[in-house]
């Protein structure tokens, strides 16, 4: 791991930009050395945060054409998931599928986005499933994610977790979702996170690694910070809010202290990290207040699917439904937009 996280020097030599941060030419995330002392400076204003994400969904939303024009873009960012106890390589077929064409061809024409091509960015899966995605999308251009490292408790012992993603990088994932032990930030122990982060990001070899930090169980904003920088620092191409799982999943005011530190590690260290939230997002007007998160925190390269993706099920369904209402001015039923 290279790099300087505290005199944001300029682009080594051979980098290539991958993103710019208002003016700021940033190159994919190296992972820098675990710095203990920028960890520790880290505070959070939990009650100024909770008013910035509360101000920031009262206000009016987008409308009408820039209204589909925003949940198309949506679509293009989505993970599309299913990692339910009861999966199929059936299902997961019908799910790539889906991912393939995730509007109806008639609201596709009706439209006049055929051109456009729209699909989503990625399927998200077990690694029981990777094959079967990876040849249901195979020319699709449509990346096949894993979930690994024991998910989602990520408490299977470390052996087996690295094992794991190699299995999945072998079978055919473009990308991994990792678990953090969560304990590591309750304890304040982050050489351990990091090494533990740090390990991972290499048994991903190419594929690309969103870190998991699960901030329905961290506690406190502080935490989410903390272990955000941390993760960063480890080489994450991605940090990710939830496993779908915990209580409580992606809510604005996590996302909001996530994308900040993603915007303070950027601005220190040159380099661009994507941000995922997952879990509860169920709605068109919720993926309008994430993608809108992005714009004014980070600008619009967050708002692709390269540094911005939604852990998503059920919300590709309700977009249809807002998708259909702007043509034809009537709510379909949800069934008639079916997943897998």
């Amino acid at each position: 791991m290279t790099g300087d996280s505290k005199n944001g020097s300029p682009l080594a030599h051979g980098d290539h930009p991958v993103a710019d941060l208002r003016g700021i030419p940033l190159v994919a995330n190296r992972g820098i050395p675990l710095d203990l002392e920028r960890v520790a400076r880290v505070r959070v204003n939990t009650s100024a945060v909770e008013r910035r994400a509360q101000s920031h969904v009262a206000r009016r939303s987008v409308k009408k054409d820039w209204q589909a024009a925003w949940l198309l873009r949506a679509i293009t960012c989505m993970d599309l998931t299913t990692l339910s106890g009861d999966d199929t390589d059936e299902r997961v077929r019908r799910l790539c599928a889906k991912a393939r064409q995730p509007i109806e061809q008639e609201l596709v024409r009706r439209l006049e986005i055929e051109s456009l091509g729209i699909k989503v960015a990625a399927v998200c899966v077990y690694h029981r499933f990777v094959e079967t995605a990876a040849r249901a999308l195979e020319g699709s251009g449509i990346k096949v994610a894993a979930v690994s490292t024991g998910f989602p408790a990520g408490l299977s012992p470390m052996e087996e977790r690295i094992a794991e993603i190699r299995r999945s990088v072998e079978a055919g994932a473009d990308e991994i979702d990792i678990v953090i032990t969560r304990a590591y930030v309750f304890e304040g122990k982050w050489q351990e996170l990091y090494n533990e982060v740090a390990t991972f990001k290499q048994a991903c070899g190419k594929a690309h690694m969103k870190a998991i930090l699960g901030t329905g169980d961290l506690l406190t904003l502080r935490n989410v910070a903390r272990a955000s920088f941390v993760a960063m620092m480890a080489g994450a191409d991605f940090i990710k809010t939830s496993t779908g799982k915990e209580p409580t999943n992606a809510t604005l005011p996590v996302g909001l202290v996530m994308a900040r530190a993603i915007r303070e590690y950027a601005q220190e260290t040159r380099m661009a990290v994507g941000f995922k939230p997952a879990g509860g997002i169920r709605t068109a007007k919720q993926s309008i207040d994430w993608l809108g998160l992005m714009k004014e925190e980070l600008g619009t390269p967050w708002m692709k699917a390269d540094l911005f993706r939604f852990g998503a099920s059920g919300l590709l369904n309700d977009i249809e439904r807002q998708l259909e209402h702007h043509v034809t001015g009537r709510y379909s039923a949800g069934y008639r937009h079916p997943l897998a």
